[in-house]
C-alpha cells in the first residue's frame, strides 16, 4: 500500500488541481508547471490503478465524474497537510530558503508592494514567493483555510491575530474637467447626486463608500460595478463617474480631492491559521520594516 501511495502522489496532486480548475486540463497543467500531455498521463495512470473512469470527455473539454470529485475533496486536506509538513521542515532548517504563499490587496497592486517584494527578493533570493492579489475577505478566507501563509489585509480581520502596519487614506477621484475638480478639500455631502463607479458589494471599499455617503445623508448612485481598480480609474478618467479610492491611484486626467475630516482604512499584516515558519518570519519582519517608512 505504501508503494501505491508513493507512486500515485503526483497523480493525486494532478486530480486535486484538475478539480480546483473545474476540469480545465490546460489550466490545471499550467498551475502545476507541467505540459498538458503530462497532466493527461497522470490522470489516466490514476484511472488505471483505481480501475475506474475519473473524467469523461464533453466535446473539447473534460468533466470530472462524481467519484473523481469526491476523491479530490477527500484527498485535498491530506495533500495540503503533507505539503505543509514538507514546507515546515525546509523552512525550519533555513530561514532564507523555502516558499511563502503571500497575499496582498488589489489596491496595492502597483507601486509600493511590488517595489517592496522586489527588494525582498534581492535580499533573500533563496525564498520563493507564491503571490495572490484579492480583495480583503478573499485573503482572510485563504489565511483561515491555510491557502496563504501571510497577507497584508485591509481592513484588519476580526478573527485572526494581526499587527497594524499602517493606514490607507481614501480620497474622492474625479475627472479634471469635473465641476468639483478645483476643490482641494470637500465635504462628502457635496457628492450627492453624482454617478459613482465602485467595486461589487463584497468589497470592503464599496461597503465603506456606501456607509460614508449614508452618514452624509444620501445614497450613492452606483451606475457601474467592476472588480478591477485599474478599470475604475480608467472609467473615471473618461468621465463616466466619480469614485472613492486610495490616495495615489488617480492618473492623468484626474484629480484627487481630500474629504474634510479625512477618511482612512487600517492596514494589517496577518499570519495564516497554520502559524509562522522561519521563512515566513523572514518575509514578515521585512514587510514590517519596509512598510514602517512607506506610505500606503
Amino acid at each position: 500500500m505504501d508503494e501505491l501511495v508513493e507512486a500515485l502522489a503526483p497523480c493525486l496532486r494532478a486530480l486535486d488541481e484538475l478539480d480546483a480548475h473545474a476540469g480545465h486540463m490546460t489550466r490545471a497543467a499550467t498551475s502545476l508547471g507541467i505540459p498538458q500531455s503530462s497532466m493527461s498521463r497522470r490522470i489516466h495512470a490514476l484511472e488505471r490503478e483505481l480501475g475506474m473512469d475519473l473524467v469523461v470527455r464533453e466535446g473539447r473539454t473534460v468533466a470530472m465524474t462524481p467519484r473523481a470529485r469526491e476523491l479530490a475533496t477527500r484527498m485535498r486536506p491530506i495533500l495540503r497537510e503533507l505539503a505543509g509538513v514538507l514546507a515546515d521542515t525546509v523552512s525550519a532548517a533555513d530561514a532564507d530558503r523555502g516558499t511563502v504563499r503571500f497575499g496582498y490587496p488589489l489596491t496595492l497592486g502597483s507601486g509600493t508592494m511590488p517595489e517592496i517584494l522586489s527588494a525582498f527578493r534581492r535580499r533573500h533570493p533563496g525564498v520563493h514567493l507564491h503571490l495572490k492579489q484579492a480583495h480583503g475577505q478573499a485573503l482572510v478566507d485563504d489565511l483561515q483555510s491555510g491557502e496563504l501563509d501571510l497577507a497584508v489585509v485591509i481592513p484588519p480581520p476580526e478573527k485572526l491575530p494581526h499587527r497594524l502596519i499602517g493606514r490607507q487614506s481614501i480620497v474622492v477621484v474625479v475627472p479634471d474637467d469635473h465641476r468639483l475638480a478645483h476643490h482641494r478639500r470637500l465635504r462628502i455631502s457635496a457628492l450627492s447626486g453624482e454617478t459613482f463607479i465602485a467595486n461589487p458589494p463584497s468589497y470592503h471599499l464599496r461597503r465603506m463608500t456606501e456607509e460614508i455617503c449614508r452618514t452624509a445623508g444620501f445614497e450613492p448612485q452606483v451606475a457601474i460595478e467592476i472588480t478591477e481598480f485599474s478599470s475604475i480609474v480608467e472609467l473615471v478618467s473618461r468621465g463616466l463617474g466619480i469614485s472613492l479610492l486610495p490616495r495615489g491611484m488617480a492618473g492623468a486626467g484626474m484629480v484627487e480631492i481630500a474629504p474634510i475630516g479625512g477618511i482612512e482604512r487600517y492596514v494589517a499584516l496577518v499570519v495564516g491559521a497554520a502559524g509562522e515558519t522561519a521563512v515566513t518570519t523572514t518575509l514578515h519582519d521585512f514587510l514590517r520594516e519596509a512598510l514602517r517608512s512607506t506610505p500606503l
